[in-house]
């Protein structure tokens, strides 16, 4: 059966292939017309997108359009752009080298693999996707069995909209996943956790194959004193609790200045309140765990502080109330790992360079959030710190802006995406020198007798 399998992964490969081969996927308006193809197919299906998402993670309809269907923007922003982007771009040559010409052409890379996760688990497929189509790639698709609904709904979409030699959707485990690493790819660009992250890489080393890691970590949220408490707790809030706290970029832990901390904690827990009402297990607006694995893992960390707002769990339906932890150790099991669920621990430090210093103590997270009115302190944190993305008095929306490039650094990713990153992400800047035979200069050939001293002072070295 495992024989069968890696054949048929490997005919798919070769098919795609042989299409790009063709030479269709360079065609810029082929491009556009395979992007304007996948918007209208995502417009007309909508409503089963919406109900598989909330099948899968109970998700309410705001926040599927939001952070799921929004994707269309991403589209209509592409097209908009990728003939600018596609475009050969001249670059300066040096006197020495007159009269040629450098030119950067982008070209497709040809065949490519991406791998989704279940969190976001339409929008974290068709985001990359984009990028793919708009390089003018030929992509295999392999969504998280985890989110099966989901799944299901975009194999459905894929089946029927696309050619499989050009676009193909595989659904399957992890041994599907393992028999696709297998195969040869151009790149492969994979969304989900640090450990599953290093086993694609050590796959895609075999055949030399680059690859893009949008992975994780803990990403702070540091709380200064002179900050507008009312909107900082919102925002935090927001960003933390939406999705259930399954967000990759999600506030994993707060560090707040001792001044503040009960005034902070007093209006989380009052946001939590307007945001979900006295129980958030009716509200309609309060996503679920993805399922009984997540859930228990995240049930253990509820007793690695003293629970000051939620804490209640409910087995049966995988929920886990907003939950606020404080009096947490820095060494507790809930600061050791990627939290991803609605559980904010909670650290107090008595100055920005505590804060600091404890942030940079852990890998390189994939966001970090700062709150504070103090323009020199927001300089103290781009600069004394290291992370995929910042953002200064907010949460979360640094991801929503296409001209930002959106990816990790170090633990938390390599490589980024999103808007023209994107279309980069899946080209290959092939540099070109055009030369002339008007001018050939002797300088550079043999023999190089009496040649020295005009070259050192052509390079600056006499």
């Amino acid at each position: 059966m495992k024989a069968q399998v890696e054949v048929k992964f490997s005919q798919l490969v070769q098919q795609q292939r042989q299409f790009f081969s063709t030479g269709n996927t360079k065609d810029i308006s082929f491009r556009i017309a395979q992007l304007q193809l996948l918007k209208q197919a995502i417009l007309e299906n909508k409503q089963a997108i919406a109900n598989a998402v909330k099948a899968d993670l109970k998700k309410p309809d705001f926040e599927i359009y939001l952070t799921e269907l929004y994707v269309v923007k991403e589209i209509d922003y592409t097209i908009k752009h990728i003939k600018s982007w596609a475009k050969a771009k001249k670059v300066a040559t040096p006197l020495e080298q007159f009269p040629s010409s450098a030119i950067i052409y982008p070209e497709p890379l040809g065949v490519v693999l991406i791998i989704s996760p279940w969190n976001y688990p339409f929008n974290l497929m068709i985001l990359p996707l984009i990028g793919a189509i708009a390089a003018g790639n030929c992509a295999i698709l392999k969504p998280s069995e985890i989110s099966l609904h989901t799944s299901k709904v975009l194999a459905d979409i894929f089946q029927k909209n696309f050619d499989p030699a050009y676009i193909a959707l595989v659904e399957g485990g992890v041994e599907t996943s393992q028999q696709l690493l297998k195969e040869k790819f151009d790149r492969i660009f994979f969304t989900g956790g640090t450990n599953v992250g290093k086993i694609v890489m050590e796959a895609a080393a075999k055949h030399l194959t680059p690859v893009t890691l949008e992975l994780g970590g803990k990403s702070p949220c540091i709380v200064d004193a002179d900050t507008q408490i009312e909107i900082a707790a919102r925002r935090i809030a927001w960003g933390k609790f939406i999705n259930a706290g399954q967000t990759c970029i999600a506030p994993d832990y707060l560090l707040v200045n001792h001044n503040i901390k009960k005034d902070l904690l007093d209006a989380i827990k009052k946001c939590i309140q307007e945001f979900y009402g006295d129980d958030p297990a009716k509200s309609p607006d309060y996503t679920r765990i993805i399922n009984k694995k997540h859930f228990s893992r995240l049930a253990a960390f509820l007793k690695d502080g003293e629970i000051i707002v939620g804490g209640e769990t409910d087995a049966e339906n995988n929920y886990i109330a907003p939950t606020v932890i404080d009096n947490v150790s820095l060494d507790a099991p809930i600061m050791q790992e990627e939290i991803f669920g609605p559980i904010l621990p909670v650290i107090t430090y008595n100055d920005l360079t505590e804060a600091i210093s404890i942030v940079n103590d852990r890998p390189k997270p994939l966001a970090l959030y700062f709150f504070s009115k103090n323009k020199d302190r927001q300089e103290r944190i781009l600069r004394e710190t290291s992370s995929g993305g910042v953002c200064i008095n907010d949460t979360i929306m640094h991801i929503g802006i296409p001209e930002l490039p959106f990816g990790g650094v170090g633990d938390s990713g390599i490589g980024a995406y999103h808007g023209k990153t994107s279309f980069d992400t899946f080209s290959h800047q092939k540099s070109v020198l055009k030369n002339s035979f008007l001018v050939d200069m002797k300088l550079r050939y043999a023999p190089y007798q009496g040649k020295l001293n005009l070259l050192k002072r052509i390079l600056g070295l006499k």
